[in-house]
């Protein structure tokens, strides 16, 4: 595994960090979630982060993670927007799983109350995408709870991939349906977040998100708008971060 990451850069925008993830991706096309997670940080130890919303399903990410190493640094997006509810879900999820090192990202706290109503992507780039850009420049990879069920983007998402800043990312649930992750919570009797049983399936900002009314499960995130994603996930001018054709 250390050979496979040798070329993977220790300076930004390195295409090396596409070839390994490239290399890992035949590697680890068939493995369980576990043992991607536990080889990507076995990797890098010290130099990787797990990002997490704290949202309706990260309970089953944070759940494997504490079983390898509860001392991994989870970065949270504490946007000043969110839910009540998720930021207790956050306390009392982080004490269940005994997590060591969790850490709440924040904003520019002079940023206007209500971007949102003008520019809501504005919004998320201020809120979301700098803390987190700013949070990652002391890692050399994350890993994220993204599943390709979820948007049209994520679809063709590989498990380990090169961010824009030459970044290793890994993608450990990819392959996961709806069904698995509710599985895993019901095996291992993980608490749920309190908003799920309203009628939330995606959770994000509270001025943001709505109870979803149909199967799409991202239906009540930015119901008014034609997006699907915050941005946290794109390179800086808003390209879809994507793996190569082959």
């Amino acid at each position: 595994m250390r050979r496979l990451l040798e070329s993977v850069p220790e300076t930004r925008a390195n295409a090396g960090a596409q070839t390994s993830a490239a290399r890992l991706n035949v590697r680890y096309a068939q493995a369980p979630a576990d043992e991607i997670l536990r080889a990507a940080l076995e990797a890098l130890p010290g130099q990787i982060a797990l990002v997490s919303s704290f949202g309706a399903d990260s309970a089953v990410l944070l759940h494997l993670l504490a079983q390898i190493d509860r001392d991994v640094p989870v970065l949270m997006l504490e946007t000043q927007m969110l839910f009540a509810e998720t930021l207790q879900y956050q306390r009392d999820l982080s004490a269940h799983l005994g997590l060591r090192d969790v850490r709440l990202l924040t904003p520019d706290p002079d940023l206007p109350e209500d971007l949102h109503l003008s520019d809501s992507k504005m919004c998320c780039a201020l809120r979301k995408v700098a803390p987190l850009e700013s949070a990652l420049g002391d890692f050399a990879g994350s890993i994220t709870g993204r599943k390709r069920f979820q948007t049209g983007p994520r679809a063709q998402m590989p498990i380990f991939e090169a961010d824009h800043a030459g970044r290793l990312r890994i993608n450990p649930l990819a392959s996961w349906t709806p069904a698995m992750l509710a599985q895993h919570i019901e095996m291992h009797d993980l608490p749920r977040h309190p908003l799920v049983a309203r009628g939330y399936p995606s959770i994000g900002c509270a001025p943001c998100t709505r109870p979803a009314t149909n199967s799409d499960p991202r239906a009540g995130r930015w119901a008014d708008e034609t997006r699907e994603e915050c941005g946290i996930h794109f390179a800086p001018d808003g390209r879809v971060i994507r793996r190569k054709a082959g």
